[in-house]
């Protein structure tokens, strides 16, 4: 037992805890079963009776276990435990959650493949989700975010186009179709500085525990006083980066495909609680009027040099889930979870989620999402009632609003929070996929990434690159000069010594 981890242990650990007393087998219902391992039948050889409610209750629950993947981040990891403050930011947000150095605040965390079916591979390349619930006072509040800065797109109109190339292709059903990636790739050219990011060594990061969080939309803050600034959210690792190579990543993947999320539920059975520093980055308004890039663009950073981190407080992970179908796959993350002092910006990619992520929790789980425990605000007073697995009635409360009966008001608080936001233009859409696109990139490639590292981002592009027919990579590699001329140069010749057939469009 002592050579075996955590996950191993599981069951032995459970049965450890129990008395001798065993509970009676019950259905659904918390019926007594006589009989848990035969049916009904009419005699040794007859059929089975239809009466057999035991048979029916298990089969017909048996059929529903399973309720639809996400379509997006299907595969993940998650955990419990707490955010604590260790610095005064009251000066930027009135944010109940940041109100005083040493306040803790329950969390939820689940890190996630972002392309990746539920079967997947932990340790694929893909970009990986970092999503924070917070149980405040003044209820939910989801930071959904990812493992990088960036995203590939900066328009809301264009994530269901990115999300279906890194799917299956609907005829072959083969993944990855690298025609599909690169072809859409190289059409969008702001999607170089992510898919740098992902290509580079931290596409494959060791472990959940070893790698940063970024918010990755632009928010907005507004402090006691109604001042309104402009944020941007990080969550740096306490453990240190690591990431695997590509050739050992593809053992793992066939040797441990739950390589991550083992890792995860060992280290906290265990003690080895993981914990990230989380900072903000701030921009006035008049900052965002002036900078030399759209400071909406998720595509883009703020430069640490003009908007340096700010720390704010640390989360600490120190509880595994009790049940992964109910804590982890049933645990829904909406970025319109916004709490007073916290507000969207106008961040095109925000803007589209602020509908889409609560929206797809309703599909996969129902209208009463937020009755669910793993989900549940400490408190709800609202004029909602009824609808698919409804728990709760609010106390015979009123129905309506206005009413005469008592029912909850506003809150003055939250109404005095609820920033003026003065709005100017015309309506019109404006592609702007072709704003500057290699500034950002360049200087990743040329000034961050060491030189070992920037031969083996051209190492795991090229083997992606190569499978794609000769029209795209020559539109691709033409991107990549714009980043860089030798860049792009030491790619092309490592799929031309290769020798891959070329194929034309």
């Amino acid at each position: 037992m002592s050579s075996r981890d955590s996950t191993a242990n599981q069951l032995l650990e459970y049965s450890r805890k129990q008395t001798d007393h065993r509970d009676p087998i019950t259905t659904s219902g918390g019926n007594p079963v006589p009989e848990k391992d035969a049916s009904l039948t009419v005699g040794y050889h007859g059929p089975i009776l239809f009466q057999d409610w035991v048979l029916i209750d298990e089969l017909a629950h048996f059929s529903r276990e399973r309720i639809p993947e996400r379509v997006v981040h299907a595969k993940g990891a998650g955990a419990f435990g707490y955010f604590e403050v260790t610095h005064d930011i009251n000066q930027y947000t009135a944010a109940k959650v940041f109100s005083e150095i040493g306040k803790k605040t329950p969390i939820a965390v689940r890190f996630s493949q972002v392309a990746g079916e539920m079967g997947s591979a932990d340790t694929n390349r893909d970009f990986r989700g970092f999503a924070v619930k917070f149980y405040t006072e003044d209820g939910i509040w989801d930071l959904v975010g990812n493992n990088f800065p960036v995203f590939f797109v900066r328009d809301c109109a264009l994530f269901p186009n990115f999300i279906h190339v890194l799917k299956r292709n609907p005829s072959t059903h083969i993944r990855p179709d690298y025609d599909m990636f690169w072809d859409f790739i190289s059409l969008r050219e702001e999607s170089m500085h992510a898919l740098l990011m992902m290509f580079a060594d931290r596409g494959i990061p060791a472990s959940y525990r070893q790698m940063h969080g970024y918010g990755a939309n632009t928010f907005a803050f507004v402090n006691a006083q109604g001042k309104f600034n402009y944020c941007k959210f990080h969550y740096l690792t306490n453990q240190g980066i690591a990431n695997l190579n590509s050739d050992l990543a593809e053992k793992i993947n066939g040797s441990d495909p739950d390589y991550l999320i083992r890792d995860l539920y060992n280290a906290i059975d265990t003690g080895n609680y993981p914990s990230w520093t989380m900072y903000v980055q701030i921009m006035t308004p008049e900052q965002a009027a002036k900078t030399s890039y759209d400071p909406f663009d998720d595509s883009k950073v703020w430069l640490h040099a003009d908007f340096p981190l700010i720390p704010v407080g640390r989360f600490v992970l120190n509880k595994n889930p009790k049940s992964y179908f109910a804590e982890i796959e049933q645990i829904a993350f909406d970025v319109a979870h916004l709490i007073p002092g916290i507000e969207p910006s106008p961040d095109r990619m925000l803007q589209g989620r602020l509908f889409n992520y609560g929206d797809t929790h309703r599909y996969r789980l129902g209208i009463n999402t937020t009755q669910l425990p793993v989900n549940s605000p400490f408190k709800v007073n609202n004029y909602q009632r009824d609808g698919h697995s409804s728990l709760q009635s609010q106390n015979g409360a009123p129905v309506y609003h206005p009413n005469s009966f008592k029912g909850p008001e506003e809150d003055r608080r939250a109404k005095a929070l609820s920033p003026i936001i003065p709005l100017v233009g015309d309506a019109q859409r404006i592609d702007s996929g072709q704003d500057e696109n290699y500034a950002q990139p360049r200087l990743l490639y040329q000034r961050v990434l060491k030189p070992a590292e920037r031969g083996r981002l051209i190492q795991n592009i090229v083997s992606w690159l190569k499978n794609a027919n000769n029209v795209i990579q020559e539109r691709q590699l033409a991107n990549f000069a714009k980043v860089d001329e030798d860049f792009s140069r030491r790619i092309k010749e490592a799929i031309n010594a290769g020798s891959h057939p070329q194929v034309n469009l």
